[in-house]
């Protein structure tokens, strides 16, 4: 214990009479301790001054190298895909092909008119009203109603309504109601049938959408 007081009081001699001696000129003890609180004053602002915003540097840096490993990654998936890609994207193309097959044209309605009332005429329907409606122009494409009134058997408005359904251009039957007088049937109902939009129609469209906003 005795010696830890010696020692104690040696260091704190080696602090006394330092005011206005030149610190080359001090007690080893207190060079040393002012060596190290240099020392540790020049670590802070050095993490502050420059290894901090070189950490953050070094963190964006890595996460941009993760960004990109995943975009090359992404990459080579799809060159290694190339070919599927490819075939799917033809598979895609004959798809939307065989759907605009299955629209008419605006400059095809009038025979698709004509096939929807040759398709009742042929079952020996009587046509008591054919009267197509104004179109509803939706983005891609018009959808046309026709209200019709037929009177025929029970069988021949059935057949007709299975020639309409396989029609080679898409018709559907809405609204349907059926009703019997004097043993005849009256089928009253609403045809639809939808076309796709010329260019001409599509920029229209988007013109008018644009105006709106």
């Amino acid at each position: 214990m005795a010696d830890l007081n010696e020692v104690g009081n040696a260091v704190a001699a080696q602090f006394r009479g330092l005011n206005g001696r030149h610190p080359g000129q001090w007690p080893i003890v207190p060079r040393v301790m002012c060596a190290i609180g240099v020392f540790v004053a020049v670590l802070i602002l050095a993490w502050f001054g420059y290894w901090s915003s070189q950490l953050d540097e070094l963190d964006a840096g890595e996460k941009e190298e993760a960004k990109q490993r995943e975009a090359f990654t992404e990459k080579i998936h799809k060159a290694i895909n190339l070919d599927a890609l490819i075939k799917q994207k033809l598979q895609v193309q004959e798809y939307v092909s065989t759907l605009e097959k299955a629209l008419p044209s605006k400059a095809e309605m009038d025979a698709l008119l004509s096939d929807i009332n040759h398709a009742g005429l042929g079952r020996g329907l009587q046509f008591e009203l054919f009267k197509p409606d104004q179109p509803v122009v939706k983005d891609y494409y018009a959808e046309q109603p026709i209200h019709i009134m037929v009177t025929g058997t029970y069988h021949d408005i059935g057949a007709f309504s299975s020639d309409i359904a396989n029609l080679p251009r898409i018709v559907t039957l809405n609204n349907l109601n059926l009703t019997s007088k004097d043993g005849t049937l009256t089928l009253d109902a609403i045809a639809k049938t939808f076309r796709y939009l010329d260019q001409k129609e599509v920029s229209e469209q988007k013109s008018a959408k644009g105006a709106k906003k």
